[in-house]
Parts: C-alpha cells; structure tokens; sequence
C-alpha cells in the first residue's frame, strides 16, 4: 500500500513539473522573421553568426562569426524587418592569428564595437571593418583558461550597460561554481548569479541590456539529436539581488524545437528599439541549417 501510495505521488510531482514547464506564460511577440541567405563576399562565406549588435542611428546591423568574421548589414525596423542589405564581409585579426567569436555589443555613444571570444578567453575592441584596436584585460578568475569547464565554454556573451561598463558571461559556470549557478561578470571585478533554467545542459548563450538596465538573457538547452532543443529567454535583474549577489529572475518566453519551432541554435540577442529585439540562429557553418533572424518585442505589462 505504502509502495503505490509513493509511486502515486511521484506521478503527480512529475505531472505537475510538466506543467508548471509547459504553461509558462510567453511575454514576447514576435513581429517578423527571416532566414538570411547570402552569397559570399571577399571569399567568406556568410555562415555560424553568433551573436548580433545593432547601430540604430546608422541603420547598421554587426553579425560575428565564429570564424573569426565581421559581418554587416543595412538593417531597418518598424512594425516589421523593413531592409536587410548585406554589404561587408571582414576578417577579425590580432597577431595574424583568428579567434573563436562568440559575444558582440555596440555602444551607440562612443561608437564602439566589442567582442568576446574563447579558447583563449578575451575581449577585443573592433573598428566597424574588424580591425582590432585594444585586446582588454580580464579578471584574474576570468583569464585563466583551466577555471572554465572547457576551452569551448568561456565567454559566450557580452553587453555593454551605461552603468556597469562591459558585461561578459561564460556558457556554463566555473569550475568552482555548481552547474546551476550562472553569473554575469563586469570586467571591473562585480558579480551577480541567477539560477540557470531547469532543463538539462542549460548554458547562456547571449545577454543584452533592457530599457530599465537589466539583463534579457538567452539560455540553450541541448542534450542530443533525440531530445529537443530548447531556447529560453529571462530577464535579470540586476537591481534587484541579495546579500550574496543572487537576483531575481523571471521568464519571458520560450522555444522547442519538438513543438514546430525549428531546429533553430539560437546564440545572438540585440536591442533594435524600447522593448524589441533580435535574436539570431547560428547554423555551425552547416548548409542544410539557416540562418534564422526573429525580430520581437517583450511586453513589460504581463
């Protein structure tokens, strides 16, 4: 009696899990998408964008590649995606040397451009030609290659606040911290964690800076060709954290690539205008996978 009062129970908490899982309310509309197919320029080929940062008052849209390319585009929005003009295709260089890029942010009052990259974990500052003008230097926990979980899970993301200066964010947490534990560094030394998202194998693959100057950040979850693969944005809030630096979270949307959302490997997020957004699909450099742009609008009010 005991045994199926038990095996009772666990079916409700995993129902129950299910759902809490499943009805999480969306705040986001999406107002158009596109999939960008591009022939090549300068012998590059338009591939494995990984993050996106957006120049609103010169219509100019930056795509870094994770081989080690600048991409940009003549891109305007309104109600929809009005213009999408490939125009350049730039190599990013330091010593001769490319470099796995996988975070990009764009201050629009000094007019400058940053990417993180890993492997070897850094920050470079770019010319809008992907000329490196200054490698910066990181904190001490952040520069040393054996703190991460792997050589290919350093610094995934990175924003630019008003505030704060740059912010960067590795995949997955330090060595030292539980897997669960994700933190958003600045590189003058502060910290603020939140939980990651439930789902397995839950890294941070982008972070942009909101209207209110908190964080909107996508998650990927993916754990085999089997499973689904999932995307998830939160919000952040970096105002608002306890005494060890733990903030407040909140959930904003999600995708599911078993529920007709695609098979879509979300890494890129930038602000267009007060509360839009973009957020870009990397393909991995596989023909038969788009590149896929979804231009949407958080709604503050749910």
């Amino acid at each position: 009696m005991k045994k199926n009062i038990l095996i009772l129970i666990v079916i409700v908490i995993v129902f129950a899990i299910a759902f809490i899982k499943t009805n999480r309310q969306d705040k986001i509309t999406i107002l158009d998408e596109q999939f960008l197919i591009y022939s090549d320029k300068n012998g590059i080929k338009f591939e494995s964008a990984s993050d996106i940062a957006y120049d609103g008052e010169n219509h100019k849209l930056y795509l870094v590649g994770d081989r080690s390319v600048l991409f940009t585009l003549d891109a305007t929005f309104d109600k929809k995606i009005e213009e999408l003009n490939y125009l350049s295709a730039d190599k990013i260089l330091y010593n001769g040397d490319t470099y796995d890029c996988e975070g990009l942010t764009f201050d629009s009052k000094n007019n400058k451009i940053w990417v993180s990259y890993e492997w070897v974990a850094g920050v470079f500052e770019l010319s809008t030609k992907g000329k490196v003008k200054e490698n910066y230097t990181l904190p001490k926990k952040l520069a040393k290659r054996e703190n991460y979980r792997n050589r290919n899970r350093m610094l995934e993301s990175i924003a630019y606040h008003e505030k704060y200066g740059l912010l960067v964010a590795s995949e997955y947490p330090i060595k030292r911290d539980k897997i669960e534990k994700q933190t958003i560094y600045s590189l003058s030394g502060e910290e603020w964690h939140f939980k990651a998202d439930n789902y397995p194998n839950c890294g941070v693959t982008s972070i942009e800076v909101m209207d209110d100057g908190n964080l909107l950040v996508l998650e990927r979850s993916y754990y085999g060709l089997m499973k689904p693969m999932r995307t998830i944005l939160k919000k952040v809030y970096l105002d608002s954290c306890d005494k060890e630096h733990y903030c407040k979270s909140e959930y904003i949307a999600s995708f599911n690539s078993f529920k007709g959302d695609g098979f879509n490997n979300f890494e890129g997020l930038t602000r267009v205008s007060k509360n839009r957004y973009l957020m870009i699909s990397d393909n991995n450099g596989y023909k038969l996978l788009p590149t896929k742009l979804i231009y949407f609008e958080v709604d503050e009010n749910q």
